[in-house]
């Protein structure tokens, strides 16, 4: 297998063990009982009782409840019918699951998995927990690779996989974003497959030019550690984004760079210090030191219920540089710097607008 020249999105993300790619695997309606006797229907309300001519006290099958809409006064399904197809899909799905019929792809992406249950499992904490405004989802487009660039916070990478929930959940075609992760997502156990699962990949720069070039959204986080790990007191100010490599990939591939703000992220888990000491000894890149952790233990690990909003700015195109643009210190850095002050700008204006960091 011949050496590929990998350029890295961030100066100091962690150099861990080398990543193997997973292989492509493959993986009654209701009976309605008569009478034998004449009758004539009579609605009272949404209860439909059968009188019979003869006077007699009317039997318990001869009374039948049914839903009526209340616009149109006809009848709707019974929820035992959904019910049951709701029960059929979940058991058709165990069975694909359990006999291995089902696709992943190259980098171990499974869009059942992550539709079906990874997503579902977000979505509470999305909707519920932080409450996430959505901006701008109308820039990304419709069909074809993008490059979505945001900043990164939150101690815990928290924000990506919000982002993740907004462009699928919000964007018209229910698109996915792929997002490149640092090389320690990748060792970790249990947290390596279920990144793989969710489409992440490693960030460097021929997985990301693959993926554009398979027309998907490629999500990138520029700061890397040095966003989520940074101090309380320095909360939304942009760190370095790297050498530029994300800009590199774009204009070779010709896909659009997507400016991306997200605020809210900073404060569900304050960094008042970090305990370098134990970082280097649990061989991380920071270890964080908040208000509730590690004071109280495993309760510590919660992260503060703050009202989110990410908004996605206006796309900065990239198809018009000629092929040698991609190897332009110069152009790579100013285009850097746009995409940057971009992001932080939007930073400030959405600050401004904000009323509380929980409301």
């Amino acid at each position: 297998m011949a050496d590929a020249k990998v350029i890295p999105f961030d100066d100091d993300r962690s150099r861990g063990a080398a990543v193997q790619r997973p292989t492509r695997r493959r993986g009654a309606g209701s009976r309605r009982k008569g009478g034998g006797e004449q009758a004539m229907a009579r609605d009272v309300g949404t209860v439909r009782e059968v009188q019979p001519l003869a006077g007699r006290i009317p039997a318990q099958e001869d009374v039948h409840v049914t839903r009526e809409s209340p616009e149109t006064g006809a009848e709707q399904p019974h929820d035992d019918a959904d019910l049951e197809r709701r029960v059929a899909r979940g058991l058709a799905f165990l069975r694909r699951r359990l006999t291995g019929d089902y696709e992943v792809d190259d980098f171990g992406y499974d869009a059942e998995l992550t539709d079906q249950v990874l997503m579902s499992l977000l979505r509470p904490v999305y909707e519920k927990y932080f409450r996430v405004d959505v901006k701008g989802i109308e820039n990304i487009p419709a069909e074809g690779g993008a490059l979505i660039v945001a900043n990164h916070s939150g101690t815990l990478p928290l924000d990506g996989l919000m982002m993740q929930v907004a462009v699928h959940d919000h964007h018209p075609a229910n698109r996915h974003l792929r997002l490149l992760a640092a090389d320690l997502v990748f060792v970790l156990p249990v947290v390596n497959e279920l990144a793989r699962k969710l489409g992440h990949t490693l960030a460097c720069a021929e997985d990301a030019e693959r993926l554009l070039g398979q027309g998907e959204l490629v999500g990138v986080m520029p700061e890397g550690f040095k966003g989520i790990g940074k101090p309380f007191g320095e909360r939304y100010k942009l760190q370095r984004f790297g050498r530029g490599g994300f800009v590199s990939t774009a204009l070779r591939k010709g896909a659009p760079i997507i400016p991306c703000s997200i605020v809210g992220a900073e404060e569900i888990y304050p960094m008042i210090g970090n305990a370098k000491t134990l970082a280097r000894v649990l061989g991380i890149p920071y270890f964080p030191l908040t208000p509730t952790f590690p004071w109280l233990g495993p309760l510590g690990a919660v992260p503060l219920p703050t009202k989110w909003t990410i908004q996605f700015g206006e796309p900065i195109a990239t198809e018009g540089y000629p092929p040698e643009a991609a190897e332009d210190p110069m152009l790579m850095f100013n285009l850097t710097d746009q995409v940057r002050e971009q992001i932080q700008h939007t930073l400030y204006k959405l600050l401004v607008q904000r009323r509380s960091v929980f409301f």
